[in-house]
C-alpha cells in the first residue's frame, strides 16, 4: 500500500484527479475502516461499533495476524478491531497481503440506466486490475469496456472506494478498489465471457435496488454513494 507511506488521508483526498495514480482509503469521519471478505465485514474502529459484532480490542503496539481474523470471520459476520489508533493497526495487518489496486463503477446511458453483470451468480459491476503507470480513471474505463463492451464516453467523480481480501491460488490479496461514475457512448453489451461474466444488461436505476439484493456489500455501498 504505497500511497499511505507517502500520502495523509487529506493530502490523498485532495489530489484525486484524472492523471493521478493515488487513492485515499475508505475512511470514516470517525477514523474507521471497512474491510471485506466476501459477505463479512472487518472493522477498524477508534470505538464501540453499533449492531451484533464481535469486538477484538488491542492494547496500544498490539497487533493482529491474518490468521486470527480469518479464525473469527469463519464464526462471525462482523468483527470488530478496537484500537487508538486504528489506521496504524490496519497498515500493519495490510502488509500481510498482496496489495492490489483496481477501477470499475457505474456507466449510465442516455436513458439513465445503468450496466450490470451477472459473474458468479450474483448481478456485480464492472471492474478489474489497474495497469502500471495508468490512472484510477483510465482504468475504471478500460475495465468497463472489455467486461461489457460498451464505449465509455467520460469519467465523472469518483463515488467511493472500497476494501476487500480473497484468497486466488493460495495468495492472499487485499483489493482496494476506486468506483466511478461513467457515461456511455454506444450502448451495445458484449460480456465478456473468458472472465466468468454470463450477461450484462442495461437495468433501470430504479430496478437496480431489488436486482442487487444478493450481491456483495461493496457493490451495495458503491450505489449507495450515487
Amino acid at each position: 500500500m504505497a500511497q499511505s507511506n507517502n500520502l495523509t488521508t487529506e493530502q490523498a483526498g485532495n489530489i484525486i484527479a484524472p492523471e493521478c495514480l493515488y487513492l485515499p482509503l475508505p475512511e470514516q469521519a470517525d477514523g474507521s475502516i471497512e474491510v471485506y471478505w466476501a459477505d463479512r465485514q472487518l472493522i477498524f474502529s477508534a470505538s464501540d461499533v453499533a449492531g451484533e459484532c464481535f469486538c477484538l480490542r488491542l492494547a496500544d503496539g498490539e497487533r493482529i495476524s491474518r490468521a486470527k481474523i480469518i479464525d473469527f470471520l469463519v464464526n462471525y459476520n462482523k468483527v470488530v478491531v478496537i484500537a487508538a489508533n486504528p489506521r496504524q493497526v490496519f497498515e500493519d495487518f495490510a502488509a500481510q497481503f498482496v496489495w492490489v489496486e483496481a477501477a470499475g463503477g457505474v456507466v449510465r446511458n442516455q436513458n439513465g440506466e445503468v450496466v450490470l453483470i451477472s459473474r458468479n451468480g450474483r448481478w456485480d459491476l464492472p471492474k478489474g486490475h489497474r495497469e502500471v503507470g495508468e490512472s484510477f480513471p483510465m482504468c475504471a474505463a478500460r475495465e468497463t469496456e472489455e467486461e461489457t463492451g460498451v464505449k465509455v464516453g467520460s469519467v465523472g467523480r469518483l463515488l467511493c472506494t472500497t476494501l476487500h481480501c480473497y484468497n486466488i491460488y493460495g495468495r492472499w490479496e487485499l483489493k482496494h478498489t476506486a468506483w466511478y461514475e461513467m457515461q456511455a457512448a454506444t450502448g451495445e453489451l458484449t460480456p465478456q465471457s473468458e472472465e466468468g461474466i454470463v450477461c450484462a444488461e442495461w437495468v433501470a436505476i430504479e430496478e437496480v435496488a431489488e436486482r442487487i439484493k444478493e450481491s456483495y456489500p461493496t457493490i451495495k455501498s458503491v450505489f449507495a454513494a450515487l
